[in-house]
């Protein structure tokens, strides 16, 4: 399965017509290697399916997140601004500019900020959720949508360690722009937010380098900026099983009312700075004890390779448990949490220096679960409170977002189109949030 770059094409022509959020196309193993022919012949991840890319998409290099705030009252706006993102995101996901030439005048702004004319499409997936205050804000609901919002919608509790800046935490709406050339990820979400003018301000955002999390089996674990090997037991898009019962949303777990995030998921975005520095003058002996791993290898200290798994019974000479009951491994791991695991599509981070020449460098931890109320506030409760790599990080940006399934082709726009759809051969069934 090649996770090469698509060749190069000219990002020009008329912007297509489709869904809000690029979607992954069918599930299984066919994932990792789903990328479909473009026009021009190159090779891109499909825009229509059962579920948004970005999600099971084998993880790409390169990340730039946004949070938007709605800044109108008009439902109507709202969701023509969803209508306009859906032509700008099916144009760019598929390696064409935004809009058409004919659009404008030559005295006029062009339709497309062109920073990306002549690059690839660079396997660019644009993964779209709603966050809780879209519903309801400050006990108002804005645009009818209070009744919708999915009970597990809502803002994360306070974990020990967290120092958030409010201004760069939830928000109304959320991009995820995920590809293989950093210009090409900031030019998704430069157009998105111009497109958005008058209607959504960017909120917060986020850019990030070298992933650290593995999405499909055909790809090799990556490093932390600790040093460590990051993701090892992350699920899999090969994992069908997995995935679905534990990042895919079920039907039969929603109400009525909040049936159109069927197949969808939720996301969980936490910024953790690193103590990079401290870290940088820490024994190998003790690394290798908080994070409960060898750091060359990546196995288990109870032994192995990176993939065997953790024998958390095992002893050593002095009595003590190999892998310590406070180290990372043993408290993320599903033995220790009901048996639930995530999907992280995490990514390193920096982002220049402190007053006090410290890096401001990290992990900005990416995660689609089911249920954030059973597959990560617990983990994440005993990982604040319990492990011993917290004297290391500092978590200082959070949210919290409902990622709506993908849609067919022929749908209007991801969560905004009203049309149910429930055709024997189809695997959509329902309607859109606005509907």
């Amino acid at each position: 399965m090649s996770l090469d770059r698509v060749s190069r094409r000219r990002l020009l022509g008329v912007a297509g017509a489709g869904a809000l959020a690029g979607a992954a196309g069918i599930g299984g193993f066919q994932i990792a290697d789903a990328r479909q022919s473009g026009e021009n012949g190159d090779d891109g991840y499909p825009f229509h399916g059962e579920h948004q890319s970005g999600i099971v998409t084998p993880a790409q290099d390169r990340l730039h997140f946004a949070s938007f705030d709605v800044t109108t009252e008009s439902r109507d706006d709202l969701i023509s601004l969803l209508r306009a993102w859906t032509d700008a995101a099916a144009a760019m996901t598929s390696g064409r500019a935004v809009g058409s030439a004919s659009a404008t005048g030559y005295d006029s702004p062009p339709a497309d900020t062109g920073e990306a004319l002549g690059l690839p499409a660079a396997g660019l997936t644009l993964t779209f959720g709603f966050g809780a205050t879209l519903f309801e804000k400050e006990g108002k609901d804005r645009f009818g949508l209070r009744g919708r919002r999915p009970k597990a919608l809502r803002r994360l509790p306070h974990f020990s360690g967290d120092n958030l800046d409010p201004a760069r935490t939830d928000g109304d709406l959320c991009v995820q722009a995920c590809a293989d050339d950093p210009q090409v990820a900031v030019h998704a979400i430069r157009n998105l937010a111009r497109i958005g003018f008058g209607t959504v301000s960017v909120r917060w955002s986020q850019l990030g380098f070298s992933r650290t999390s593995t999405t499909s089996t055909a790809q090799s674990t990556p490093r932390n900026l600790f040093g460590f090997k990051d993701g090892t037991a992350n699920v899999k898009a090969e994992e069908t099983a997995d995935l679905e019962k534990h990042v895919w949303v079920p039907a039969d777990e929603l109400t009525p009312s909040s049936a159109w995030l069927a197949g969808g998921s939720f996301l969980v975005a936490r910024r953790i700075r690193m103590r990079i520095e401290t870290w940088d003058r820490t024994s190998l002996r003790e690394q290798e004890g908080l994070i409960g791993r060898t750091k060359g290898v990546g196995a288990p200290l109870s032994g192995g390779t990176e993939f065997t798994e953790p024998e958390f019974a095992q002893v050593g000479g002095d009595g003590k448990p190999l892998i310590a009951v406070d180290s990372h491994v043993r408290l993320a791991h599903p033995s220790e949490n009901q048996g639930v695991r995530m999907l992280r599509r995490g990514y390193n981070f920096t982002d220049g220096n402190d007053s006090l020449g410290r890096l401001d460098a990290g992990l900005f931890f990416l995660a689609f679960v089911k249920d954030p109320r059973t597959h990560y506030i617990p983990m994440q409760s005993a990982l604040s409170s319990h492990d011993s790599l917290m004297e290391y990080l500092t978590h200082t940006a959070s949210g919290l977002y409902a990622v709506p399934p993908g849609v067919p082709d022929g749908s209007l726009v991801l969560g905004a189109d009203g049309t149910p759809v429930t055709t024997d051969d189809s695997p959509y069934v329902g309607e859109g949030l606005f509907a």
